[in-house]
């Protein structure tokens, strides 16, 4: 059942990334966060009611981090998609995980756990190929005029992975779903 749950997931990822380009047409990046916030939280609140979830934290201060950078992460990504082709725009945003390897592999060596980070060599080699088929990527498909919003695009990937290094932070204290 869970194969489905990702599928599904995958689908109306996919279909948002669709209807932002279109919506981008008539609203900014903003309104459309905003409105995509809107529908989420009356989702969510009539999830916690049927339930009968506590809503309250003892962690305000990391789910008001999340948040911000969720938020962030979300305009930045759209305002891709409304400027890229929607193709070149879901790739940037996807190479969040690249971005969590990179995060990890320079955390490591940050720590100064340098004989760590020899073992995290096939990490560190596929991270350069993932920025490499990006690249390749990027270069028929981005014209000048377009440079901007691939920065952007780009770090929505980027402010993407900050989001969810922050949720795993949230898991590890024991934070629930």
């Amino acid at each position: 059942m869970q194969a489905v749950w990702m599928l599904l997931s995958a689908a109306f990822f996919a279909g948002m990334g669709v209807c932002v380009k279109f919506a981008s047409e008539h609203f900014n990046a903003s309104e459309l966060v905003f409105y995509r916030g809107v529908i989420s939280v009356v989702i969510m609140l009539a999830m916690l009611r049927g339930r009968d979830i506590e809503w309250r934290t003892q962690m305000p201060g990391q789910h008001l981090w999340r948040s911000a950078v969720g938020v962030f992460s979300l305009v930045t990504w759209f305002y891709a998609l409304a400027e890229l082709p929607l193709a070149t725009a879901m790739t940037l945003n996807y190479m969040s995980g690249i971005w969590v390897a990179v995060f990890l592999v320079g955390g490591t060596l940050v720590m100064g756990k340098l004989q760590e980070a020899t073992r995290q060599g096939p990490i560190v080699l596929t991270v350069i190929a993932g920025f490499g088929g990006v690249i390749l990527l990027l270069r028929p498909t981005i014209e000048q005029d377009q440079l901007f919003a691939g920065i952007v695009g780009l770090l929505s990937g980027l402010i993407a992975a900050l989001a969810y290094i922050q949720v795993a932070a949230l898991g590890r204290l024991n934070e629930p779903e």
